[in-house]
């Protein structure tokens, strides 16, 4: 099955790397347009650094369109101390190839949708949902182009990684967060539960850096830069492996466990500001309306980056 896909996010070292396995899948996704904003670190930045995975991965043709510059409602959360200040850790920075297309990020989303047949497109989300949550507000009957929507974002059992009980993607904007998660449209969501079970030990660098090309190297050194930062835990252990897991799932859905349940975005106390409350009890009033990543193979996780980023 080939996947239409817009492709949301915020690089960012791990979207830098979700965007290496995803450009590295053309029989398997074909990529309508990457859309970035605001996140990890500035609008222009994340921009910047998509056109620079793009180049890595030598995928010139695949058209990237930044977007919103700060969240809808709340003051702007930068996450630069794990990402590095260029957002792409120790990577050297180089002029990309390509060009940033004039139309923006939300123009672009509003329109293909607008065109699409019903439930033609899946859109995957790895970075704050203010993209989304604009374009739903412009015109919300964009919603009737999608076939899914996969996102990167939040934590049950696992608690938060920005707050005790908050994951910075769905932290950093929770208002849009919670326009995404009260649509119609189908949900797979992977948090923290599940991102936390992939872990990028030394020996799976080594393998990785193992497979020569130039998506490989740059994986490689991508995830050694985060396996050097305390918050992600001891190197032996490694540094989770978030955005990847949604483009992993489009193209090996068995390495994953999905749980029915109800999502609710808590936008209201400052205290828990960004929790998701997922409740897998299902009842009349709660339908259960996402699929939420329970587990997460992190060993075939990464044979299927290696072997992917290899052969790119």
């Amino acid at each position: 099955m080939n996947r239409k896909i817009i492709f949301d996010c915020d690089p960012g070292v791990d979207d830098a790397i979700a965007l290496l396995l995803a450009f590295s899948a053309p029989k398997n996704l074909s990529i309508l347009g990457v859309t970035t904003l605001a996140g990890n670190v500035d609008a222009a930045l994340t921009a910047r650094n998509a056109c620079l995975i793009r180049d890595i991965a030598g995928c010139h043709n695949i058209p990237i369109f930044a977007g919103c510059k700060n969240p809808l409602l709340r003051e702007a959360v930068k996450a630069s101390h794990f990402h590095g200040v260029s957002g792409l850790g120790n990577l050297p920075i180089f002029e990309p190839h390509g060009t940033i297309e004039i139309e923006s990020a939300v123009d672009f989303i509003v329109r293909i949708l607008s065109q699409a047949k019903p439930k033609e497109i899946t859109l995957v989300i790895t970075g704050p949902m203010t993209n989304i949550a604009t374009a739903i507000q412009r015109d919300p009957n964009i919603i009737q182009g999608l076939y899914e929507i996969v996102v990167m974002g939040g934590a049950c059992s696992e608690g938060g990684n920005i707050t005790a009980s908050a994951e910075y993607n769905i932290y950093a904007d929770p208002h849009a967060a919670k326009i995404v998660f009260n649509t119609s449209c189908e949900l797979i969501v992977f948090g923290l539960d599940a991102t936390h079970q992939v872990r990028a030990t030394p020996k799976r660098i080594a393998t990785l850096r193992k497979g020569g090309t130039r998506s490989a190297l740059v994986a490689a050194d991508l995830l050694e830069f985060s396996s050097t930062l305390p918050g992600n835990g001891s190197k032996e252990i490694g540094a989770p492996l978030h955005d990847p897991c949604p483009i992993a799932w489009l193209l090996a859905p068995q390495l994953f466990e999905l749980q029915e349940c109800y999502l609710e975005v808590e936008t209201q106390s400052t205290a828990i500001l960004g929790h998701t409350a997922v409740d897998f009890r299902i009842r009349a009033h709660h339908p259960a309306h996402v699929r939420w990543a329970v587990r997460a193979d992190g060993q075939g996780i990464f044979d299927l980056l290696t072997d992917l980023l290899t052969s790119a």
